[in-house]
């Protein structure tokens, strides 16, 4: 009976589970159903917030264009200077990294781990590269209270060891804020043939040189697009626009006809135009009338004490420098046209900061060209021969240090020196016709680029959130620069800013300053044993605008007092410890890894994610499918034209080639022909006499390490090489070659028209 009973029970719940199941329900309330649809509210701007144009160039120094004095034409940059503010005492980080994290998140770049650039990350809070949660970034901000976002151009802030195809992509622009992104995460690139990516992806550019591709124009004109596309869609919606060229860093890449209009501008040489460049600053009254110019530098030479050649190539560097700033400034111009055009200047807030650090120092005392079918480590005569061809996509190539400090009138030093204004300075310029009601006034406040991001929140009228996505973040940095923008009398509301780079020490306080600088620019990778070397230095910026009198051993109190106070902003804001060591212990997917295994439509693996090839022995296997004689491509490459290694096959061959720094090519084809089938290459590399030297191009016909060539297993040929590609601009490609072309025996992709299995590389 009891298991009759228990049956029973469980029947019986059976049917009323099915009765229930069935629609009937036991005691429900009644449906409660909506009166009318209702949709999810979406973000809106708060009214009248006006569209936000932020640009900035690159490697810019304070006196290079002509609305600051300089000699170069910036007709863009002088109209808008006209219709809006310009402000004489900004500043930035000295070099690109740094300036555009305290840029886009308006904190100082150590608090975001953007102490340095990505390529020099070391392991300590403010060096890693990584921007922390705690960081919430301006366009995150703007997009969550309604803004359209997108940048454009160079980005820079993506850890080295990130940037690559496979994410993760918290740190590409996508991943900060921006909706749409298209432009190149490195450095620099070549403006003729860029490394790009859309978005997380990377693409290659729509044209080539010769086409009349160029890097600049081709921004604008996605720009314009990603513009035309907004107003079709979301006109109700303001945009915030961040264009951040590749220009004018180097590699100095512009066309003939801008070079051409520089012919014997600058045959005076960097002394007297320093001095022309003075004296058109107080003209124009962007600098004091009782500024004095600073001295050259020990470490630079003399304009008169250079041969005649050595004058022609020098002059002959500066004029494609200036061609590259004069065209950059007209494409900056046809964006702002656009903008114009749709009828949305009035209510657009153009913030142009005409440099992210002052200008760069980085091409030494000579300068280079490192490219094209010459060494350039020749006499100039001989560099000479090739100038019709400098700016074109042949060479790589910098001016001369000395240019740089030129062209920073009246300030002392350059780019990567935070201890001087010569690094640190550099033009701002404002522009809202709908609230900015002054026209061509300059404004003398002190500010700085971790300014932009409060003054941008508070122009829309958005508040910054302390806490964002549940995380409490880092307190703004920056202070509005809105309160200058009908006074010009207001009294400066930043008496505190710290500047640090490689060692390079600054602190403004209260209209005081001091420094210590560290290694020169062009000896940067000396900046650990050359620390300290140097005196601090302390200046009265109120009464010494270009920081022209050194007053250190006139107020040994005061240098003390600001020597305490660099230390605490130090230690507030994770510059501790100084110099430190990069890429140590960095991380890497290819950690312990000794063989790494390549498959067919890999591509644009760029060194922090690509095995080196430099060690001292590895081996290359390649499997791959040959349907006939004809075959031919690029099985791997490995950098570019300016430091490049390649595995190609041509007219039947196996071809093994190396280009390091065009000054040292090697080349080893096989010695039989390439069998149709399935066929195994494998190229090793021995190691051979004396460890590496620090500079292994330091002149030709070196010896290197022994390479040896089979195919099938058998023997095809041996040769010495120095160098299989380490170019940290251009990237390990399988199957094809991207970028720059390694040899000038073929034109890129080259890709291989038969089929890869796999491309194993063992490193030993």
């Amino acid at each position: 009976m009891k298991s009759y009973r228990s049956k029973s029970m469980l029947l019986g719940g059976a049917i009323a589970l099915s009765t229930l199941s069935a629609g009937m329900t036991l005691n429900a309330a009644p449906r409660q159903e909506p009166a009318a649809p209702v949709w999810p509210e979406t973000a809106k701007a708060p009214k009248g917030a006006p569209n936000v144009v932020l640009i900035l160039l690159d490697d810019v120094g304070f006196g290079q264009t002509s609305a600051l004095g300089g000699n170069i034409k910036t007709p863009v940059i002088d109209r808008l200077a006209s219709k809006g503010l310009l402000y004489n005492r900004f500043h930035v980080c000295p070099m690109s990294s740094p300036t555009r994290a305290a840029l886009l998140t308006g904190r100082n770049s150590h608090q975001v781990g953007n102490g340095g650039i990505t390529q020099f990350a070391s392991g300590y809070p403010g060096y890693n590269s990584v921007f922390p949660k705690e960081g919430a970034p301006m366009a995150e901000i703007l997009k969550r209270n309604g803004y359209s976002t997108a940048a454009f151009g160079k980005w820079h802030n993506t850890p080295s060891w990130e940037v690559n195809p496979a994410g993760p992509f918290d740190n590409f622009p996508t991943g900060q804020g921006f909706e749409y992104f298209y432009g190149f995460l490195d450095g620099g690139t070549s403006q003729w043939e860029p490394r790009l990516w859309k978005n997380t992806i990377p693409v290659e550019p729509p044209a080539a040189p010769e086409q009349g591709y160029h890097l600049t124009t081709d921004l604008v004109d996605d720009a314009v697009r990603w513009l035309h596309r907004h107003e079709a869609s979301a006109f109700d919606r303001p945009f915030f626009l961040y264009f951040s060229t590749g220009a004018a860093h180097a590699p100095l890449h512009v066309g003939r006809e801008w070079i051409e209009k520089y012919k014997g501008k600058f045959d005076q040489g960097w002394d007297k135009l320093r001095q022309e460049t003075f004296e058109r600053q107080k003209k124009l009254g962007v600098i004091p009338e009782n500024t004095k110019l600073t001295s050259r530098p020990d470490e630079l030479p003399a304009w008169d004490s250079l041969t005649p050649d050595m004058k022609k190539l020098m002059a002959s560097q500066a004029e494609v420098f200036a061609g590259f700033m004069e065209q950059t400034d007209y494409e900056v111009g046809r964006l702002l046209k656009a903008i114009d055009d749709m009828g949305k200047t009035e209510n657009t807030l153009v913030i142009y900061i005409v440099g992210d650090n002052g200008a760069s120092g980085e091409g030494g005392i000579g300068g280079y060209e490192n490219g094209g079918p010459y060494n350039s480590s020749a006499d100039a005569s001989a560099r000479m021969k090739y100038a019709d061809d400098f700016g074109s996509e042949m060479f790589c190539n910098a001016y001369s240090a000395a240019w740089a400090w030129g062209m920073n009138a009246p300030f002392q030093w350059m780019k990567q020196v935070a201890s001087h204004l010569g690094g640190t300075r550099n033009p701002l310029i404002v522009s809202w016709p709908a609230r900015i009601k002054a026209k061509g006034e300059i404004r003398s406040q002190f500010s700085h680029v971790v300014d932009i991001a409060p003054t941008v929140f508070d122009a829309a009228g958005i508040t910054f959130p302390e806490v964002y996505n549940g995380i409490k973040q880092i307190p703004l940095e920056g202070k509005s620069i809105a309160y200058t923008f009908e006074n010009p009398d207001a009294p400066e509301k930043r008496t505190l800013q710290y500047f640090e780079m490689l060692g390079s020490r600054g602190i403004y306080k209260d209209g005081w300053w001091a420094g210590i600088r560290n290694s020169s620019p062009w000896n940067f990778f000396k900046y650990q044993q050359e620390l300290d070397t140097y005196p601090w230095e302390l200046y009265n910026l109120e009464e010494d605008f270009s920081q022209a009198n050194d007053l250190s051993a006139k107020y040994p109190e005061k240098l003390k007092e600001m020597q305490e106070a660099f230390d605490m902003e130090a230690r507030r804001n994770n510059v501790y410890p100084l110099a430190p060591a990069w890429n140590v212990g960095r991380p890497s997917p290819l950690a312990g890894k000794k063989t790494l295994t390549y498959y067919s439509g890999v591509d644009r693996l760029y060194s922090a994610v690509a095995p080196d090839m430099n060690s001292d022995m590895h081996s290359i296997t390649a499997i791959v499918n040959v349907p006939d004689k004809e075959t031919e491509g690029v099985i791997l490459a490995n950098g570019g034209r300016w430091d490049g290694f390649s595995i190609y096959v041509k007219d039947n061959h196996v071809v093994c080639e190396s280009n390091g720094y065009t000054q040292d090519h090697r080349k080893l084809v096989s010695r039989q022909p390439l069998p149709t089938g399935r066929v195994e290459i494998t190229f090793e590399m021995m190691q051979a006499g004396a460890k590496k030297q620090a500079n292994p191009f330091a002149s030709t016909g070196k010896k290197g390490r022994l390479a040896k060539l089979y195919i099938n297993g058998e023997s095809a040929g041996e040769e010495e090489f120095i160098s299989l590609g380490s170019q940290i601009w251009e990237t390990l490609d399988i199957g094809t070659d991207t970028g720059t072309a390694v040899s000038d025996a073929y034109t890129v992709p080259f890709t291989f028209t038969g089929d890869i299995e796999k491309v194993t590389v063992e490193l030993q």
